[in-house]
């Protein structure tokens, strides 16, 4: 009788052991302090657009808010596929109400019992495929996160080099055309120029500071998205380097070849394809549902009664086999059914919706570079060289009064236009470049 009470007491500590298990398990709770963003001083050291990329796919907080998702997601698969835990019991049968005397009643036992539950075979291989395919998913989001964030700071990145180059150029003109007020003037004075002109010259150096404030403007608002994209203050100045940025423009493939490769190099397309799986993997699991689920259990008791011969009652053991019943098949698992398939058909169409916008977007960004190449080129090789030899030549003219104020002063607005122009189409070309490396899912195309 007191190995049996012995057995008991071991038992309740084994117990009580268990339930204070997991303070010692799970240790000291981790703080989840996150890395520091890397500093960057963008007011004084020059930003190349290497850097602007490093920096971004460093410290944007979207960036890390996907990963942290990701990591979490990853933990997942194991979870999903593991047994339940099992159950272990501590019970008292047969206890007598009136003395509450555990000899008193043969019947009386004090039982240990353990049980075990046991998933159709099947089901937790698919909960854990399943949770597979969402981790996967989970990580290719992260790296179609990633380009996208490349090319938002590509964009902004060459959308500053543009107006800083604009301003530059509006700049250059402000003291040029204040050197054509003080030839007007002089000319003026000497009887040999009209007031017009002074007149003229002083309009035209008005309307370049008015031409200035808005591309200044734009200017602070660009440098905010891109300090936003780094994860560093918008009102910090950003300044680019002095040196000429690489204005390569390539010619690209066909839009059907691009295509080609955003269907086999495109993280979001992976993404839908391993959406579509693991709703395949669910569907086929909640069909598994209709199966019953078992649980195995063993007990044993503990009895201190004695038979009326005095002799010493035996122990008993118990064992248990039981399964659930699906008889509500109509309402649950004939519902889950239908939940899956129309989940998965969901996916597929969210996966075909895909396809076609990274079709638009190549088609789009494509025609867009085509246009803004063929800008480029054109100033550079044609308007701006004729425009500064029609200007040279007006200007002279005008010194010998062979032509008026009025031509020498168009002359050289449109060569300051088409040389903000000649920047404006290369920001462009650029920014299409990179959101169509983007949508074919590179991080540089053909740079």
């Amino acid at each position: 009788m007191l190995q049996k009470k012995s057995l008991i007491v071991i038992v309740i500590v084994i117990v009580n052991m268990l339930m204070i298990w997991p303070s010692f398990a799970i240790g000291a709770p981790d703080t989840g302090e996150q890395a520091r963003p890397v500093s960057f001083d963008t007011g004084s050291e020059p930003l190349t657009l290497a850097r602007a990329v490093e920096l971004s796919l460093t410290n944007n907080q979207s960036l890390a808010g996907l990963q942290a998702r990701a990591e979490a997601l990853g933990a997942v698969p194991t979870q999903a596929g593991a047994l339940p835990d099992p159950t272990l019991g501590l019970n008292v049968l047969n206890l007598p109400t009136d003395s509450f005397n555990l000899d008193q009643e043969p019947m009386t036992q004090m039982q240990v019992s353990l049980s075990q539950s046991f998933p159709f075979p099947g089901k937790r291989g698919l909960k854990r495929e399943a949770a597979e395919y969402e981790a996967s998913a989970a990580a290719k989001t992260v790296l179609d996160k990633q380009l996208q964030v490349v090319a938002k700071v590509r964009g902004s990145w060459w959308q500053l080099v543009y107006l800083d180059r604009a301003l530059e150029i509006i700049r250059q003109n402000q003291d040029l055309m204040r050197d054509f007020v003080e030839i007007a003037q002089t000319k003026y004075k000497v009887g040999k120029g009209l007031q017009q002109d002074v007149l003229l010259a002083q309009l035209e150096l008005s309307r370049l500071l008015n031409r200035l404030l808005p591309l200044q403007g734009m200017r602070d608002a660009s440098q905010a998205d891109l300090n936003a994209l780094m994860n560093i203050d918008p009102t910090q100045p950003i300044r680019l380097p002095s040196m000429p940025p690489d204005i390569n423009l390539p010619e690209l493939p066909p839009e059907s070849t691009l295509l080609m490769q955003a269907v086999n190099a495109r993280p979001l397309l992976a993404v839908e394809r391993e959406r579509i799986e693991a709703a395949r993997t669910r569907l086929v699991l909640a069909k598994k549902e209709y199966y019953p689920d078992f649980k195995l259990g063993a007990a044993y008791g503990f009895r201190d009664a004695s038979n009326p011969t005095g002799r010493d009652l035996p122990d008993l053991a118990t064992f248990r086999l039981s399964i659930n019943l699906p008889i509500y098949s109509g309402s649950k698992q004939s519902k889950a059914v239908d939940q899956r398939s129309n989940d998965y058909f969901q996916h597929k169409h969210a996966f075909n919706e895909s396809l076609r916008t990274i079709q638009a977007d190549i088609t789009k960004n494509h025609a867009l570079y085509q246009v803004s190449r063929e800008q480029v080129s054109l100033y550079g090789t044609a308007i701006i060289p004729q425009a500064r030899q029609t200007v040279s030549a007006m200007l002279s003219a005008y010194q010998v009064n062979k032509v008026d104020f009025l031509n020498v002063l168009n002359t050289q607005i449109t060569l300051y236009n088409a040389q903000i122009s000649y920047w404006e189409a290369l920001s462009k070309a650029k920014q299409s470049l990179a959101n169509l490396a983007a949508s074919v899912g590179l991080e540089d195309l053909y740079e």
